[in-house]
């Protein structure tokens, strides 16, 4: 329902608005497979499903990156980052080019089916980009890790399980908490992610380009309530904007992820109406 409350708020026209032309749209089926569990499990669920939908995630992604557009996938929970963020990473690794990705959550999304207590996907889409998880997600296209933890920055979490924090530690990626953007500021934070995520060492190849992955449930749900897994003390509506808007002055972002959308805990579409002016702000819009 994600993409369908986009389209009501007007997603092509507002992207057109400023300046962009909107060269094609591919909805991507979802199974209608029921998927329902009520007790916990160590084990993936859900797993065909979702491997079938990022499969065809990961080949739109890339196809839109050949073709010299900048991809924009919305929808549902976060899972879909495994197809985009594998569409992107298939694109650099045949130009033997690096990117990085800048991921926007007030959750980790970081477990593994070993560490997680539902079994939930949409908890681990992080992780299985860096090549930890269940391996018929992990290796999609071929290959894993799809990026490396190093030129990764995760920014506005406040919702961790233990086991998260642990991996968070040792994963190698740069974490920006909610007391960090209290404390710093959020240009600050910016400034600090890029400067983690373009760091590079004696044998990496220069940065080419930013996959910006924005969950909105980063955002506070007094601002933002059309969200399955709200957390309260989230992003103000300025910050949000203000975030994307310093990554869009880079130049480098290249593809697109706002997802977490839930059209049926929104109050009169106003969730999906900030995440059309979000991707606006992506995209490089000024006020002036």
């Amino acid at each position: 329902m994600g993409p369908a409350a986009m389209k009501v708020a007007s997603v092509v026209s507002k992207i057109e608005k400023i300046g962009f032309k909107i060269t094609r749209e591919v909805d991507i089926p979802v199974p209608e497979t029921l998927c329902w569990w009520e007790e916990s499990t160590n084990q993936a669920r859900c797993v065909p499903e979702i491997g079938q939908v990022s499969l065809a995630v990961a080949q739109a992604v890339e196809e839109a990156m050949e073709a010299g557009t900048i991809p924009i996938t919305l929808g549902g929970d976060h899972s879909l980052a495994i197809g985009s963020i594998a569409g992107a990473s298939n694109f650099y690794r045949k130009r033997k080019e690096e990117f990085a990705v800048v991921w926007f959550d007030a959750h980790g999304d970081i477990n593994t089916p070993e560490s997680s207590n539902s079994g939930n996907v949409h908890g681990m889409p992080f992780a299985i980009s860096l090549g930890d998880g269940d391996e018929r997600l992990v290796n999609l296209l071929g290959f894993s890790p799809k990026v490396k933890a190093s030129r990764c920055a995760l920014i506005g979490i406040r919702d961790l399980d233990i086991a998260e924090i642990q991996l968070i530690e040792k994963s190698g990626i740069t974490p920006f908490t909610m007391r960090d953007l209290d404390d710093l500021g959020m240009a600050a934070v910016i400034r600090d992610a890029l400067a983690a995520v373009r760091k590079d060492d004696e044998t990496a190849t220069p940065l080419k380009g930013l996959h910006v992955s924005f969950d909105l449930d980063v955002i506070d749900p007094d601002v933002a309530p059309g969200v399955s897994t709200a957390s309260r003390g989230g992003l103000s509506y300025r910050e949000s904007h203000y975030a994307l808007e310093l990554l869009a002055d880079t130049g480098m972002v290249a593809s697109i992820d706002i997802v977490e959308l839930n059209p049926a805990r929104d109050i009169r579409n106003q969730t999906a109406e900030l995440a059309v002016d979000l991707v606006q702000s992506a995209l490089g819009k000024n006020i002036l």
